[in-house]
């Protein structure tokens, strides 16, 4: 992520997912911290719509 658009593009995209209640994009950490129901949206759901919105996303 670049700059405040991508931030919302995540932000977006992560919200998307069923199961996610709370979503916080971190520009300089470069990080997203989210809130879900794992039965929901498992991460493999999660790292999907960040990769689908253009982004990279791994587990950590």
């Amino acid at each position: 992520m670049t700059c405040n658009r991508c931030v919302k593009h995540v932000d977006d995209a992560l919200r998307t997912v069923p199961g996610v209640s709370a979503v916080e994009v971190n520009l300089a950490e470069n990080r997203a911290k989210v809130v879900h129901e794992p039965e929901q949206s498992p991460l493999s759901a999660l790292i999907v719509a960040v990769e689908a919105a253009g982004y990279s996303a791994s587990a950590g």
